[in-house]
Parts: C-alpha cells; sequence; structure tokens
C-alpha cells in the first residue's frame, strides 16, 4: 500500500510520501513515490503516485521520456502552459496506460488502477495543487479542501483535519504530516519507512527543500515518542467515565 499527502499553504506547497510497496505480507518492497520535474526559474512540478506499481511506473518513465525527446509529437509536462494543462495530459497519460494493461479495458475497479497527485507552479499562474483518478479525472485544492491524500488514508487523516491551518509554516506543516505518517506506520504495516519529503516556495520556481527520512532521523524520533506520549498525557487528563 502506500500512504502520499500534498498540503497547500498560503506559503506554497508541501509533499511527503512513504516508499513501501508489497503484495502480500511477505513481498515487501522499497520504491520512491515522490518525482519532480523541473525549469529552474520557470516551473517545478512534483508527482506523487499510489496504486498499481507497473502502472505508476509506467506513467512516469513516459513522462520522463516525453521531456527526454523534444523531436517527439508526444506533449511534455516540461512544455504545458499550465498546471491545469499538465494535470490534464498526466491524467489522459495514466488513463491510457490503465487501458492499454487491463484486458477488458479501462476499469477504475481493476487491479491495475492508480491515483496521482499532482503539485507545481508554471510562471504565469499560481501554485497549484491536483488530485487525479485512474479514469484520467481530477480535482483540485480548494481554500475549503487545502490537502490532498492518496493511499492508506484513514489513519493519518484525523490529525491533518484537526491541526492544520494554511497559515502554518513549513516547519509546523512537516511536524504535522510526521504525525500523521507515525499514527499511519502504528496501525499499518503496509505503510513504511523512509519518507520523502520534498517542499515548494510559491513564485520561486525552483525545488524547495528535500529529504529522506529513514528510522533513525532524530526528529523523526523525537516526533514519534513526544507524540505518543502527548497521547497517553491526554487521555489521562480526561475524566473518567462514571456508572
Amino acid at each position: 500500500m502506500t500512504y502520499c499527502v500534498g498540503l497547500r499553504l498560503e506559503k506554497g506547497l508541501v509533499f511527503m510520501s512513504d516508499t513501501r510497496t508489497n503484495s502480500g505480507v511477505d513481498n515487501i518492497s522499497q520504491f520512491k513515490k515522490l518525482f519532480t520535474w523541473s525549469k529552474p526559474g520557470e516551473r517545478v512540478i512534483t508527482m506523487m503516485t499510489a496504486g498499481n506499481l507497473a502502472t505508476t511506473q509506467t506513467v512516469v518513465s513516459l513522462l520522463d521520456e516525453r521531456t527526454k525527446a523534444p523531436e517527439d509529437r508526444s506533449p511534455s509536462i516540461l512544455d504545458a502552459p499550465s498546471m491545469f494543462d499538465v494535470a490534464r495530459q498526466v491524467g489522459e497519460l495514466l488513463r491510457d496506460v490503465i487501458r492499454t494493461a487491463s484486458p477488458t479495458g479501462e476499469r477504475a475497479d481493476s487491479t491495475f488502477d492508480a491515483t496521482i497527485m499532482l503539485g507545481g507552479q508554471i510562471r504565469g499562474g499560481g501554485a497549484r495543487l491536483f488530485l487525479i483518478y485512474p479514469e484520467g479525472n481530477f480535482l483540485e485544492a480548494s481554500t475549503d479542501t487545502p490537502f490532498f491524500q492518496i493511499g492508506e488514508t484513514k489513519y493519518g487523516r484525523p490529525i491533518i483535519l484537526r491541526a492544520f491551518e494554511p497559515t502554518m509554516t513549513y516547519e509546523q506543516a512537516v511536524k504535522l504530516l510526521l504525525v500523521s505518517f507515525d499514527s499511519t506506520l502504528k496501525a499499518n504495516l503496509s505503510v513504511g519507512l523512509p519518507l520523502d519529503l520534498m517542499t515548494y516556495q510559491e513564485d520561486s520556481f525552483e525545488v524547495g527543500h528535500e529529504r529522506r527520512i529513514t528510522a533513525e532521523d532524530p526528529y523523526y524520533v523525537a516526533i514519534s515518542q513526544g507524540w505518543g506520549d502527548a497521547l497517553k498525557s491526554a487521555f489521562k487528563a480526561l475524566p473518567d467515565f462514571h456508572f
């Protein structure tokens, strides 16, 4: 399984993903799920993937090939005029890959399905965040829905719903995401370390902070232990039930 989160802050975007894939409890592997393409000074595009690994790797490879072959007539996300057009290109590519892989044609519930989170900024427009479904259609983050999750979302969602604020600093947002991921890691073995982190500051048109967070990372260890202790303290401080 997978867990990926993208936050739309007033200052820009924050992305975090795990790296575990599995086909049963005895077949666990590690694969990167966060990918970035950029033209410094013009655009930064980041994508996170969840679902069938063969499908998502095919999509990423085709996007890479299109950026490296300018003579190819296939559209490239590095030449798209807007983030909306990038989302449309990626959605169409995802739909076509699923259709080609499935013997019965495009089916969102097939074993070949995948979901993609896409964010970034192209000069001339603002930073944007999209959630792309297997059928190729997509949603955009808004004031009412300023973050997206894909994969194993249920365990890490409550803390984001309670604590997320668009005015957060990047440091606060990373702390929130680590709590969300730690809650998911504790509850589901199909999500695992290390975690990939990437930030993007709006109007910078440069890749921001990138980092791989391992189980030995001192800050992650402090967050994991501190959050567990804080939960126990908060639980004990609540009034007991009386029969």
